[in-house]
């Protein structure tokens, strides 16, 4: 964890990243197996910054939907800084800081439900209603 602590630390908004992780599942399989298994994940995506108040989480952008001046509507992976064993940066400055920015008050601006305290989750930030 104290490594991917310092990782996060040389991050920049607008870099494309990989974050490998464990995610803790839990659930029922046909053969009534083990529950609370940690799953080895690999993530990709754009970093917008590490957020949580108690619990900090590296919020990557994965896909995004431009609209018109900066208004994004994105699905992102938020992984939690605990859970995660390595980090590595794949191009720095993929996306320029503005765009970094405008991505991140987009994630801040939208949805409604972005508490981290369900666990990690790849959601769809919606910033419009449909107008039909």
């Amino acid at each position: 964890m104290k490594e991917a602590e310092n990782q996060v630390k040389n991050l920049n908004a607008g870099d494309l990243i990989r974050v490998e992780w464990f995610d803790a599942s839990v659930g029922k399989s046909l053969s009534g197996g083990l529950n609370g298994i940690d799953i080895p994940v690999v993530s990709w995506g754009i970093f917008i910054g590490v957020l949580g108040r108690k619990n900090k989480h590296i919020v990557l952008a994965q896909n995004n939907f431009r609209y018109a001046d900066g208004l994004y509507d994105i699905d992102y992976t938020a992984i939690p800084v605990a859970w995660t064993t390595k980090i590595q940066v794949i191009a720095e400055k993929h996306v320029n800081q503005t765009e970094a920015e405008q991505l991140l008050n987009s994630f801040l601006k939208g949805g409604g439900n972005n508490s981290f305290s369900k666990g990690t989750r790849q959601k769809t930030v919606k910033n419009h209603e449909r107008l039909d």
